[in-house]
């Protein structure tokens, strides 16, 4: 049934209106960023313009080893916990193993589960084996803490692919692993991608796990680096506004480059129903 034109126009008010004060707050932090020392102002614009400010950041910040710790540790964690996740996925929502639905029950328990709760037990458990201060300590920490979403995410989409999908397959006797590899994956290119640019996002904004399980400076990430440069430079706004846009731009990036596969995953769901 199609929407009359006052609804459609309230619609896109609406939309419009969400996206005005979204945006606000990102344009107030450009221009500050954009501004010279001695200028403030909320959201006048600057007198003098100037790229100065993220030079400065950059350099004070250290910015070149806190980019490439946050890479390091997405690139350990993204992957991972993909495929995971589309194998447990496959797994609870295809193979039905016995006890799939108190499983996939247990991981719907971890969405629950807040990081400021395990947080300190899970300090001392790295630590016991080596794996604080390091990379690999901090992927697998968060690999644990996005797989309930991720197995949620990816159980929901294979369970709405149609049976006769997997049946077919079967009746051409092809295994378990070829349906996955040739029937499944083929057609789960939006929910994939999706989920990609969520944990993407997630790895590269994690903040407490890294405060606490990566001591040393030169092996923290941008975002754990950017609160220690706060402390340092909290009076200088033109010099955290510039610091900050650091910090968001690779997010931003990531979103602008699948952003057709990001919304067709996410509206999947909607579209089916």
């Amino acid at each position: 049934m199609k929407s009359s034109p006052a609804v459609l126009l309230a619609r896109h008010i609406v939309l419009i209106l969400f996206a005005v004060a979204f945006l606000i707050p990102f344009v107030g932090i450009v221009l500050a960023a954009l501004r010279g020392d001695s200028e403030t102002g909320g959201f006048q614009l600057p007198h003098t313009w100037t790229l100065q400010n993220f030079a400065i950041a950059w350099e004070q910040g250290r910015f070149s080893d806190l980019m490439l710790s946050s890479v390091i540790v997405g690139a350990i964690v993204v992957p991972s916990t993909l495929v995971l996740a589309t194998l447990a996925g496959y797994g609870l929502a295809v193979l039905r193993p016995m006890g799939h639905s108190a499983i996939m029950t247990t991981f719907v328990i971890g969405l629950t589960l807040p990081t400021e709760l395990v947080i300190i037990s899970l300090y001392y458990n790295l630590d016991s084996v080596g794996f604080t201060n390091n990379y690999m300590g901090v992927a697998l920490a968060e690999v644990a803490l996005f797989l309930p979403f991720s197995v949620y995410w990816m159980h929901t989409h294979f369970s709405g692919v149609p049976r006769a999908l997997i049946e077919s397959g079967r009746i051409d006797g092809a295994s378990d692993w070829r349906i996955l590899r040739e029937l499944l994956l083929p057609i789960s290119k939006a929910a994939l991608t999706t989920l990609v640019v969520l944990l993407s996002i997630w790895a590269w904004n994690q903040f407490l796990l890294v405060l606490v399980l990566m001591q040393s400076p030169t092996r923290r990430t941008a975002v754990a680096g950017l609160g220690y440069f706060v402390g340092e430079y909290g009076t200088d706004i033109p010099l955290l506004a510039a610091a900050s846009l650091i910090v968001i731009a690779p997010v931003v990036v990531v979103y602008l480059i699948f952003q057709r596969s990001f919304v067709a995953g996410i509206t999947q769901g909607a579209i089916k129903g």
